[in-house]
């Protein structure tokens, strides 16, 4: 059925290129986001992959990979966004206060923020290739074939963002080093 709207969508039909985004959109703002880690520029991102690919539909030749195919064109999307964007502003979230929280959920809840800051360190091809991997599931095959580079490429961006991970939060766990005694 996926192929018969793909075909159609190529076509011009709007309505049937529309069905065929509908099943997909949420795993592309989904992807978008863990990628970029800002809404709007997510938003952004798969906004400007769904237009290419209504534009660039009519040149997809292997009509089964239409959601690879879009997958690809959502990080490409999210590569520009990132150049785009390069300034990192400090992002602040609020805590409702009130309803008392287990010790336990705190300890989550600073794990989670230092996994994000420690993520946010990446390049957005590290990240990509994460998100990809480990939300969207996919093998280094596919990954690669969706990004149009090499698996053994995949591989070692991989490798070296959880080096980088992990990096990132041990130094963010040890405590500063106090040069306050010297003189210069």
């Amino acid at each position: 059925m996926a192929q018969d709207l793909v075909r159609e969508a190529q076509g011009g039909d709007g309505d049937a290129f529309g069905t065929l985004v509908a099943g997909s959109i949420d795993r592309c703002y989904a992807v978008a986001y863990r990628i970029l880690r800002d809404v709007e520029l997510s938003h952004d991102a798969v906004q400007a992959a769904l237009i290419l690919a209504w534009k660039d539909l009519p040149s997809l030749r292997d009509r089964s990979r239409f959601e690879a195919w879009l997958m690809r064109l959502v990080v490409h999307a999210c590569y520009s966004e990132a150049r785009r964007e390069r300034r990192w502003e400090a992002k602040l979230r609020l805590i409702p206060a009130g309803g008392e929280t287990s010790p336990d959920a705190a300890i989550t809840i600073v794990q989670r923020d230092e996994l994000d800051r420690a993520f946010r360190r990446l390049s957005v091809e590290q990240r990509a290739v994460v998100v990809l991997h480990h939300y969207a599931g996919l093998t280094s095959a596919e990954i690669g074939a969706t990004l149009h580079v090499p698996a053994g490429t995949v591989r070692t961006r991989l490798h070296l963002a959880t080096r980088q991970l992990r990096a990132a939060i041990e130094a963010d766990a040890r405590p500063p080093s106090t040069t306050e005694g010297r003189s210069a």
